[in-house]
Formats: C-alpha cells, sequence, structure tokens
C-alpha cells in the first residue's frame, strides 16, 4: 500500500519540480532578454547623446565664429563712418577754400559790408617842400590792403579795379599802374569784410593810419553796409 501510494507521488513530485524548474527557466529568460535589451539600448542612447553633444559644440563654435565676424563687420561699419564723417569735413573744407581762392583771384563777383578808405594827396608848396613827401605811393597802398587782408577782408578794389593775388601795383609820379591801368589819386581802396573789425584793425595806436598821417598822407575811412565788386574781366565789359 505504502509502495503504491510512493508510486502514485513520485509522478506528482516530478511535475512539480519540471513546473519550478520551468518557471525559473522561464524567469531567467525574461531577466536575460530584458537585460539584454537594455545593454542593446544603452549603447544606442549614448551615442545619440554623443552625437547631439558633437553637434551642439559644433553650433556653439559656428555661433563663436559668427559673432567674431559681426565684431569684424561692425568695427569696418564704424571705420567707413568715421571714414565718411571725415571726407565730409574734408568736403567742406575743401569747399571754404574754394571759395575764398575764387574770390582771392576774383574770378567771381561778391558783395557785402565792408570798409571804403581814401588816399589823398596832402597839400605842399611845391617851391619849398619836396612833392614826393606829400603823394601817396604804391608803399602807403600796400599797407592799407596788407592791413584789410589780415583783418579779413575777402575781396579788394582799388578804384574800382579788382586786385587779386597776382595783381602787381606800380607807382609813378602822382599816378599809380594797376594791372596796366593808370589811376590818378585820390585812391579809393575799398575791401568787403566785417566793417567792424577793418575799421578797428587801421585805426589801432601806432597803426596804419597813424603812420599814414605821419607820412603826410590824408586818410579818410568809411564803413559801408553795402560794397559790390565785379568779376575780374566785368569792368571792361561795362
Amino acid at each position: 500500500m505504502n509502495k503504491f501510494f510512493a508510486t502514485r507521488k513520485r509522478p506528482i513530485l516530478f511535475s512539480f519540480v519540471f513546473l519550478v524548474i520551468g518557471f525559473i527557466l522561464a524567469f531567467s529568460y525574461r531577466t536575460f532578454e530584458k537585460t539584454s535589451k537594455q545593454e542593446q539600448v544603452a549603447p544606442s542612447t549614448f551615442e545619440a547623446e554623443e552625437t547631439y553633444r558633437e553637434k551642439l559644440i559644433t553650433q556653439q563654435e559656428k555661433n563663436r565664429e559668427l559673432s567674431d565676424e559681426i565684431s569684424v563687420k561692425r568695427e569696418d561699419v564704424r571705420a567707413y563712418e568715421q571714414s565718411f564723417s571725415t571726407q565730409e569735413e574734408e568736403h567742406v573744407h575743401l569747399v571754404e577754400e574754394a571759395k575764398e581762392l575764387r574770390l582771392l583771384l576774383g574770378i567771381v563777383p561778391t558783395k557785402g559790408q565792408g570798409l571804403r578808405v581814401t588816399l589823398s594827396d596832402a597839400e605842399y608848396d611845391p617851391v619849398e617842400q619836396n612833392p614826393n613827401d606829400y603823394i601817396v605811393h604804391e608803399s602807403h597802398i600796400f599797407k592799407v590792403m596788407n592791413e584789410l587782408k589780415i583783418a579779413g577782408a575777402q575781396g579788394i578794389a582799388i578804384n574800382g579795379q579788382r586786385i587779386t593775388e597776382n595783381s602787381y601795383i606800380k607807382c609813378t609820379g602822382p599816378v599809380i599802374t594797376i594791372d596796366d591801368k593808370t589811376f590818378p589819386a585820390p585812391f579809393v581802396v575799398e575791401a568787403i569784410g566785417d566793417m567792424d573789425i577793418l575799421h578797428e584793425s587801421l585805426h589801432l595806436k601806432g597803426g596804419v593810419v597813424d603812420r599814414l598821417l605821419l607820412d603826410n598822407i590824408v586818410v579818410t575811412t568809411e564803413q559801408v553796409k553795402n560794397l559790390q565788386f565785379p568779376a575780374l574781366g566785368e569792368e571792361s565789359e561795362e
């Protein structure tokens, strides 16, 4: 009897053992499969992270290069603006110089306020006195002209004859010759500029007017609000 039950228990025991073994094998297989998948996924994720990291580093380098390039371009623009500003200032300066040069050369007409200076011979006795000591010479005219130029005269005319940088003045007895034109006394020197400054410059103590008076020259000055000088050569066309 006991042998019979023992015989019947044996297959049941084996079945239980095989069931446990199967369960263990199944659990082990699933664990192994999960681990394998994790091992397969892990390298893939790591490679992806490395790829993204490299792309990020590359993009950062490009951004840095672009930033440096923008800085260089800004400096170029700043330099160009400064150069343009300098050129514009130089252009304005050159225009002013050209304008002054045209006035000095007398090739353009000019008008404005200014000063009129009249130089006349003084009265004298030709029997007892030397007439050369009482008449206006070119040196007297040059003194007036030079002082007016220093005071800022923009244009000068003598007896209506426009004076330029190339003009020449020569005294011949009681008359003077200006650029091949002869004029008798009195000699009227007109200058366009600030009439107050021109007037004060001639009337400084010990200045031009005082020296002319010592040379027996009769000097009168008049401030004029509107003087007009024609361009060189236009006088002869009138």
